[in-house]
């Protein structure tokens, strides 16, 4: 296994593609929600379901983060997100990290264009969760 930071670019396409299998996870939980809540003019509807979308991404990626440190996007890049010393992330840094990446992308991408600045081109959710993003060999 090498420890070296994987490009900008390996990175932004990864989260490409990881777009669109997040995608259709939302998929088939938003046919869950819509079926439970047949009532989508309520007024609660919709905070509701968008807490619940970002609720059911948080799952997602903190259970893929902290069992084996790969995403299925990941694993196609050769990518592994690991603790900062080098070992397997914490359910908390896990959460940590979820949480710090969605408010760095709501703020027009600011935490994943902070790697261009960063010392070790690391995101900004990275930096503050005690966590990086290192390229795996198979």
């Amino acid at each position: 296994m090498m420890n070296l930071t994987p490009r900008f670019w390996r990175r932004a396409i990864s989260m490409l593609y990881e777009s669109l299998l997040l995608l259709a996870v939302w998929f088939i939980a938003s046919f869950i929600f819509h079926f439970v809540f047949r009532d989508t003019t309520a007024v609660y509807f919709k905070p509701l379901f968008q807490f619940y979308l970002l609720f059911i991404a948080g799952i997602y990626f903190i259970w893929f983060w902290t069992h084996g440190g790969q995403t299925l996007a990941m694993q196609t890049w050769k990518m592994r997100v690991v603790s900062a010393d080098g070992s397997k992330l914490t359910t908390r840094q896990a959460i940590t990290r979820y949480l710090f990446a969605v408010i760095g992308i709501t703020f027009i991408g600011f935490g994943i264009i902070w790697a261009f600045f960063d010392r070790d081109r690391q995101f900004l959710h990275d930096r503050l969760a005690g966590t990086r993003i290192i390229k795996v060999e198979n």
